[in-house]
């Protein structure tokens, strides 16, 4: 072949502007052998970057069960749902999915973006009004483009900015979806979910959460819904598999009524190939060691929150803590620098998070060791925290 196509000139022109602004991103061959351990370039490292916060991916029961579920049906489901791929375990699973979680049923999706890129645009169209908080998950945000919805953002966690809307907004549409992260990926805290709904009902909104990263470490693994005890009034609790539950998939928690609807209409579902026995077989025996070791579900948040005091930080409300450092570069090094120490934190870049907060996302699970985290702990201290100061 000989010459330069015009796509890839394309492609060429915009990889070299994205390493210009340090916003290239390149795959990394990460052997994750252990619950912690990872080998990456030749090197043994620590990793607290994983979302597998009770590193269930790696326990015996969990492999067990995925192993078994392969020898029985296979490694794959070998169509969609609603042709011949509804294995038997996607009712079992289903069923004890919306039992954690309070509500009459569960669908199961391929990953949490497919449930977030089918149930939106089910849900919401021309003619109805999305309110999204700024920084819910970009694929809450990509259902909401594609629904042809009338869509606004509201401040993030501003709950005046919310009501605001509602007020000058609902009574204009059809119908009104409210969209959040539960517990938010790229900073660890937590939506009032609880003002939220009350909000929601007052003005006759549809309320939906993504609990991709609460279920199994908040509210004794039911997620972020059910910190403080009692459940609150969310209609629509969307999640995943794959982060502590150990597996892969998505899913919804709804009435039956919404789930029905949901298998027949969100064009995720009927259009892609139904998960591997493994994972589903697999997120079920995640299931029985959560809830069968409540304690052992807190261990992510205690360590997290061990962290962040030894820092000086604001206590942690989830697994995830940020470090903000502002500069790609400087947080590109200060990942560098880590790694050379022996631990695996990743830099966070725009676009995952806003311009001029790239950042260094430290995650925890129960496995991680008290003597790693005071050491991990030291050296931010001494090395990363002032150099943040001075930019």
């Amino acid at each position: 072949m000989t010459g330069t196509s015009s796509l890839d000139s394309f492609a060429a022109a915009k990889l070299a502007s994205l390493e210009a602004q340090r916003l290239r991103r390149r795959l990394v061959e990460t052997d994750r052998h252990g619950e912690v351990a990872v080998r990456r370039n030749g090197r043994e490292l620590v990793s607290f970057c994983c979302n597998d916060y009770l590193n269930l991916s790696h326990h015996p029961r969990v492999i067990a069960a995925a192993l078994a579920a392969t020898e029985r049906y296979g490694t794959g489901s070998g169509a969609s749902r609603l042709v011949t791929g509804n294995h038997p375990l996607f009712a079992v699973l289903e069923a004890r999915l919306a039992r954690l979680k309070q509500a009459e049923d569960c669908v199961i999706f391929g990953s949490g973006y497919l449930a977030n890129l089918g149930i939106v645009p089910a849900l919401a169209g021309p003619g109805d009004l999305i309110l999204a908080d700024e920084l819910s998950h970009s694929c809450l945000l990509a259902g909401t483009r594609l629904s042809g919805a009338e869509a606004h953002i509201f401040r993030h966690n501003d709950l005046a900015h919310l009501e605001e809307l509602l007020a000058a907004r609902r009574a204009g549409a059809r119908h009104c979806l409210i969209l959040t992260d539960g517990v938010f990926s790229m900073d660890g805290d937590l939506a009032p979910v609880h003002e939220m709904a009350a909000l929601a009902k007052a003005h006759d909104a549809w309320f939906m959460t993504d609990d991709a990263h609460g279920i199994g470490v908040l509210g004794e693994g039911r997620g972020s819904s059910f910190i403080g005890g009692a459940k609150a009034d969310v209609p629509l609790q969307m999640g995943t598999l794959s982060k502590a539950i150990g597996s892969y998939g998505g899913y919804l928690c709804a009435s039956r009524p919404v789930v029905d609807f949901i298998r027949t209409r969100a064009r995720t579902l009927i259009y892609s190939t139904g998960l591997p026995p493994a994972s589903v077989a697999a997120a079920i025996a995640a299931l029985d060691v959560i809830e069968e070791e409540p304690d052992y579900a807190a261990l992510p948040v205690k360590k997290a929150r061990a962290f962040t005091g030894a820092l000086g930080l604001p206590e942690a409300e989830s697994p995830i803590v940020p470090i903000v450092i502002g500069d790609e570069k400087a947080t590109l090094d200060a990942s560098a620098l880590l790694e050379a120490e022996g631990f695996l934190v990743t830099a966070i870049r725009p676009p995952t998070v806003p311009a001029g907060t790239a950042r260094l996302r430290f995650t925890f699970t129960a496995a991680h060791r008290d003597e790693d985290i005071d050491r991990l702990a030291a050296l931010v201290r001494a090395r990363i925290l002032p150099r943040r100061a001075a930019e």
